[in-house]
């Protein structure tokens, strides 16, 4: 992949974790999230995910388990309330994001695998 194209894909993937993150916020928190908020925590989610998918994304099952409690970490780290409303933040950014993917790749603009989302 050239330097451009894993560019855009990042900014696009940067845009689509803002986005759904905003409105798994906003929806379950129902408070105004600013979207420089929303971008900060989807970069450190990002990076968090990234981390604990290198250190322990190869355990079978457990693996992965520990890389979702890592990234809802970082989101109930960021906003109010519990571990609970971390996760219902992070159900409905994530929902929010596979229809943006989806929304995506229906128009051409990048198939679902080019930004992280497999089996979309």
């Amino acid at each position: 992949m050239s330097v451009l194209a894993v560019s855009l894909a990042f900014v696009v993937s940067l845009l689509v974790g803002t986005i759904a993150i905003l409105a798994g916020v906003r929806l379950v928190v129902d408070s105004d999230a600013g979207v420089t908020n929303a971008a900060l925590t989807a970069l450190i989610g990002a990076l968090v995910w990234a981390a604990a998918s290198y250190f322990v994304g190869w355990i079978p099952l457990l693996g992965v388990l520990l890389m979702l409690v890592a990234w809802v970490g970082v989101i109930n780290w960021r906003y109010p309330g519990g571990w609970g409303t971390a996760a219902a933040i992070g159900f409905v950014a994530w929902i929010v994001a596979v229809g943006l993917v989806y929304a995506l790749a229906v128009v051409g603009i990048f198939a679902p695998d080019a930004i992280g989302v497999p089996g979309v």
